[in-house]
């Protein structure tokens, strides 16, 4: 029985028919049918047998492709094929997951007409050293700095991102460099938004960050390198972290048990001054400096 306002629609099993009868009745029922009128049953026939030997090879490929794709493109590739619309066709494989028949479209509002509504360049200003090397502080200060003169900026701060995007991501080697790609094609949005995004993170690796380099046009990555020594770092140690590194309670902790490759050509090095980090707004306005010489606090 289906209602229709105040009418229900009856199916007739003796007849096969339907009738219209005025409800008399808000009330939900079930129609009843004889089991006689439907039937099952379990086929076996072995023409399913192709088909499971067709799918099992189809998985077998697809588990290959899989296995290639872990080994020999561990850092992702993109392979392009021109579309008949003139589009580009892109198939992306990273660590083994592997997105096909996927096509860039194209908005008529772009980076450059966003950067001339914010009156300001989009780029990212990737700040990279020790842990306790003063990067959130920084990133911190500036953000204020530019702020105060009308300037859009966000903060991608390393620890703040691992309580949601990256919250699946471990320490290991590999999930560190996950954490990091996933910070850069991050920024990379920000900075086509137009925005100024301050990426805060310690990104130990050199190849990591050179790779998150490579994901913007030349110059609008912009590397702010605290050279700050480990005795100076471990001095403040403010989250407490370098006294459990060296007690044995967290491993492969940057500095202590695992390595930091120093930049080798950072657009700003920021130094010591006397064994001490210099003052935030001293390296923030060091950094905004760089940023008006440049061009990018202006469209």
């Amino acid at each position: 029985m289906i209602a229709l306002g105040n009418w229900s629609l009856i199916f007739d099993s003796s007849s096969l028919g339907f009738d219209f009868v005025k409800s008399q009745s808000t009330k939900v029922g079930f129609a009843n049918f004889p089991v006689s009128l439907f039937s099952c049953r379990t086929s076996t026939s072995t023409n399913l047998a192709p088909i499971r030997a067709k799918e099992a090879s189809r998985m077998s490929s697809l588990k290959a492709d899989i296995e290639v794709g872990s080994n020999e493109h561990e850092r992702g590739i993109i392979s392009n094929s021109d579309d008949s619309n003139g589009s580009i066709r892109h198939e992306i494989t990273t660590k083994g997951r592997r997105s096909t028949n996927i096509v860039w479209h194209k908005c008529s509002v772009e980076k450059i007409d966003r950067q001339e509504l914010l009156q300001q360049k989009g780029c990212v200003i990737w700040i990279t050293g020790l842990s306790g090397s003063g990067k959130s502080t920084l990133a911190c200060a500036l953000t204020r700095a530019l702020h105060s003169r009308g300037k859009l900026t966000y903060v991608l701060d390393g620890d703040n991102v691992r309580h949601g995007l990256n919250r699946d991501l471990t320490f290991k080697a590999e999930d560190r460099a996950e954490n990091i790609r996933r910070i850069g094609e991050v920024a990379k949005l920000f900075a086509d938004a137009g925005i100024i995004c301050i990426a805060s993170v310690i990104s130990p690796y050199r190849k990591d960050r050179d790779a998150c380099r490579s994901l913007l046009p030349d110059g609008d990555f912009i590397e702010v390198f605290l050279d700050m020594p480990l005795r100076v770092c471990e001095a403040r140690d403010p989250k407490g972290l370098y006294k459990l590194a060296r007690a044995g309670k967290i491993k492969g902790f940057t500095g202590i048990d695992d390595p930091y490759e120093p930049p080798l050509n950072s657009e700003i090095v920021l130094e010591e001054e006397g064994d001490v980090c210099p003052p935030p707004e001293v390296m923030a306005d060091e950094v905004i400096c760089y940023l008006e010489g440049n061009g990018y606090l202006q469209a």
